[in-house]
């Protein structure tokens, strides 16, 4: 899979080329508009990882003119925004998501894969796992066709467990997913917590594994 970066912070482009590349995946990277649109016109990339602060405009500019072009490359952007009308503009826009700084490295790469399964023409929203129905879109949860209320919290480790499937997700991991207080991380029972309440809610003792020593998982 190759993947365009844009982004202008160096600190940050460095780090996210080593994750990705450890991830296996092939990175470009550019760190102005103009630079990366020669770069799309020039190679067809599988998706864009796009900042939405650059030196010579916004990467909303940039993603305007992409989908104006018919260009469907697949657009994660990320900002420091945090108004809930900025991640609408966003995906008003033409984002396939929308990612708030800073992230954790395990939700990015979970975001990633899960943009890369889906198929440009179609954005996948509904996902059926035994008698959940989870849309991603609304954030919302039915059991065999009734709501379940889930708290914000509740509903982001239902996702990223999701979208991590098959996968031993440890208590820092989900921690860091759900605090982004990288500097105030700490190995409390808050994610056990939230784990019991979700299963509580979702009457889904089975479906979110225990992984003694380890963490959580979900497994298909």
């Amino acid at each position: 899979m190759h993947l365009l970066i844009i982004d202008d912070n160096e600190e940050l482009l460095y780090a996210l080329q080593q994750l990705l590349r450890d991830a296996q995946y092939h990175v470009d990277v550019a760190t102005t508009i103009v630079d990366g649109a020669n770069s799309i016109d020039q190679k067809k990339y599988d998706l864009i990882l796009l900042d939405w602060m650059l030196p010579d405009g916004t990467g909303i500019e940039l993603l305007t003119r992409l989908r104006h072009e018919k260009i469907r490359t697949p657009v994660l952007l990320f900002s420091s925004k945090k108004e809930v009308e900025d991640k609408v503009e966003a995906l008003d826009g033409g984002a396939d998501d929308y990612l708030e700084k800073p992230f954790s490295n395990i939700e990015l790469l979970a975001r990633i894969r899960a943009l890369l399964r889906r198929e440009s023409s179609q954005k996948q929203t509904l996902m059926q796992l035994g008698s959940l129905t989870i849309d991603f879109s609304s954030r919302s949860v039915l059991i065999n066709d009734k709501p379940a209320k889930l708290s914000a919290k509740e509903f982001e480790l239902l996702e990223l467990l999701i979208l991590n499937v098959n996968t031993v997700l440890t208590r820092y991991q989900i921690s860091e997913h759900l605090s982004r207080d990288f500097d105030h991380l700490s190995a409390s029972n808050i994610v056990d917590a939230h784990i019991k309440n979700l299963r509580k809610k979702l009457n889904a003792d089975e479906l979110i594994q225990t992984v003694r020593g380890v963490g959580y998982m979900i497994a298909r």
